[in-house]
């Protein structure tokens, strides 16, 4: 089973958006030594903790610092933007970093409404199927006598994947025959069913013969639980700020999370933060293995926002550590 890293570009407490761009490369850089099959970065906008709004110029910065690992969006909002744009992003960077490239595809805005009008996007009704068709007609062979086409992006055939936290992306995944990302690392309600309805509504395509699923899980990997777990509270107070409609930047760790952010927060937190491996290196195969049973992931991608940088990459190195024994364990 492959193994994957999803990067938010997390600004910590303390310090700015070219410290974070720049943790961010040396854990690509960390992480492709490690055995990671690629490396997402995720648009967000108007966050002060999150470096990555500027998605496809990341994985560009990303790719450049990088020799093997696949790189992509994981994903870019299509509502805020116009396909063939992507298309011709997307299509310069497989031009650039030919068979490295993923790009897959959010329905969300990836901020408010706000935000929504000043990517003056707001206002257009959903189009996100029609939209991803249209992209994924950009990036196939020439099309004679096409109106409009994507230069570059035409015949790059990026790999195209749907990403969801509720019912809808399951469906349009599997009828379109694109592989299928769900996000459980945060929004993991609708988990067992977006699965089984992915899997079991399937079409084969001209890019898939049969499901590809990806789960999405949060780890904080360290050399003790007690560790693990204080390194954990970092992304807990993020939540809880999200959630309160007071996004910053990547808080300092506490010893005392309820204390901090009021117990009835602690348990919503939790309960949406619950596809997470926390801990030593033993606690963490027992997370993975149980998240592998129940769903049988043919890939796993793993995010965690860690505000030490050194322990962010640790964590990711214990991680590939227990993922590749547990899978040579399988091959035995």
């Amino acid at each position: 089973m492959r193994y994957s890293v999803l990067d938010l570009a997390p600004v910590p407490d303390g310090a700015d958006a070219r410290t974070a761009i720049a943790n961010s490369v040396a854990l690509a850089q960390k992480t492709e030594g490690w055995g990671y099959h690629r490396y997402w970065l995720a648009e967000h906008h108007n966050m002060p903790g999150i470096a990555s709004a500027a998605t496809s110029v990341l994985i560009g910065h990303i790719a450049d610092a990088t020799t093997s690992i696949r790189v992509g969006a994981g994903g870019i909002m299509l509502p805020n933007h116009a396909p063939l744009a992507i298309a011709e992003q997307f299509g310069t960077l497989a031009t650039i970093y030919p068979g490295r490239i993923d790009l897959g595809l959010g329905r969300a805005p990836g901020g408010d409404m706000a935000v929504a009008r000043a990517l003056r996007r707001g206002l257009e009704q959903d189009r996100f199927p029609e939209d991803v068709v249209e992209l994924m007609g950009y990036f196939s062979d020439a099309r004679p006598g096409a109106p409009v086409a994507a230069h570059p992006g035409t015949g790059t055939h990026v790999p195209i994947w749907i990403l969801g936290s509720s019912l809808y992306g399951a469906q349009l995944a599997a009828h379109l025959g694109l592989p299928y990302a769900f996000a459980s690392h945060f929004a993991p309600d609708a988990l067992d069913q977006a699965v089984q309805i992915y899997r079991d509504r399937f079409e084969p395509s001209q890019y898939l013969d049969k499901p590809y699923f990806m789960l999405a899980a949060n780890v904080f990997a360290a050399d003790t639980d007690g560790e693990g777990a204080y390194l954990r509270t970092s992304m807990q107070q993020a939540f809880a700020n999200l959630r309160t409609g007071k996004p910053g930047k990547l808080p300092v760790p506490v010893d005392d999370i309820e204390a901090t952010i009021g117990p009835d927060m602690t348990r919503a937190v939790q309960q949406a933060l619950r596809v997470t491996a926390t801990g030593s290196k033993g606690s963490v195969r027992r997370a993975f293995g149980e998240m592998q049973a129940r769903y049988a992931p043919d890939e796993m991608i793993l995010t965690g926002q860690i505000h030490d940088p050194a322990a962010r990459q640790r964590s990711f190195q214990i991680a590939a550590e227990v993922l590749s024994d547990m899978s040579a364990v399988r091959a035995a």
